[in-house]
């Protein structure tokens, strides 16, 4: 029987939380899984459960139950499957991947990796099984190893899944300031491949500041902002930015700046509560650094 290639890994890539609140809202696509595509899982595990009824030798029948069951969580349901399938057809070498997920979902990072290597010794190239490795090794902490696995699959798809240049990149810069820089080369070659994408840039500008490196991430965030029609949100950023630099008079003049775009808005676009939260805080903030500079100059 020929391997079947039903699998999909959804995952989500997490920002700083002064990002994700400054971007509003940024959706980090999610692959689909092909398998769940359609239908009610309890619908799926009916129809299958009627087809094995009728084919009980049937061992992708299993499998695909099987999945259907991971993705409710039912572990043990989930291996009896995988069990029974491979009994079935011992050359369905795929479950060596799908139990490795499993065990990743689960929280088995052990018995993931066990199962990971077996199945990327067979097929060293097989994208899903490389992502999910590395996801396991960046929960075991093997982060640098991780980093290995998720270069590999960047080779086998380089403009299909910018979200593994910003796992990749999470990775390396966990291990210490003196892998940032290795951290943004492969950020840079993600937007060299797949485009001046928002989301790799605020990543790449959140180790900018990590390394105090201020005026790179005040070039990173021009970049964004040339390619938006809106600038409110990132003359906001470029405001803390340089209020973080200590550049507080060119801090202020963003802010207000940012203001003033804010009240070109219509209402109903100004009035929502992410605006609204946005320009309190940017108020806040030109407080802030009013009282700063009020500040200095008493103490003269």
């Amino acid at each position: 029987m020929a391997t079947t290639r039903l699998f999909c890994y959804c995952c989500t890539v997490p920002l700083t939380a002064k990002s994700i609140l400054l971007l509003t809202a940024i959706c980090v696509t999610a692959l689909p899984n092909r398998l769940l595509a359609h239908g009610d899982l309890h619908e799926q595990l009916r129809q299958l459960t009627e087809q094995l009824a009728r084919e009980p030798k049937n061992a992708e029948l299993y499998l695909r139950r099987g999945e259907v069951h991971r993705s409710h969580q039912d572990w043990d349901q989930a291996q009896a499957d995988y069990d029974r399938a491979i009994s079935l057809d011992p050359g369905l070498t795929v479950i060596d991947f799908t139990r490795g997920r499993l065990f990743l979902e689960a929280g088995w990072l052990n018995s993931a990796r066990v199962s990971l290597d077996r199945f990327l010794r067979r097929q060293t190239n097989h994208v899903e099984a490389l992502v999910t490795r590395a996801r396991t090794l960046v929960k075991l902490e093997q982060r640098l190893d991780a980093a290995r696995d998720y270069t590999a699959a960047i080779r086998q798809v380089p403009t299909g899944r910018p979200e593994l240049y910003i796992e990749r990149a999470q990775a390396i810069a966990a291990e210490g300031e003196a892998h940032y820089g290795e951290a943004l080369r492969g950020l840079d070659e993600g937007i060299q491949n797949s485009g001046p994408l928002v989301t790799l840039q605020l990543y790449a500008i959140d180790i900018e500041l990590k390394r105090k490196n201020f005026d790179a991430a005040l070039e990173r965030l021009e970049k964004i902002s040339a390619q938006s029609p809106r600038k409110e949100t990132w003359l906001a950023r470029r405001g803390e930015i340089l209020q973080q630099a200590g550049r507080r008079e060119e801090a202020r003049e963003a802010y207000e700046n940012a203001l003033k775009a804010m009240a070109t808005l219509p209402p109903a676009r100004r009035n929502v509560p992410a605006m609204l939260e946005l320009e309190r805080r940017i108020k806040a903030a030109i407080e802030q650094t009013l009282a700063a500079k009020a500040e200095k100059e008493s103490s003269r």
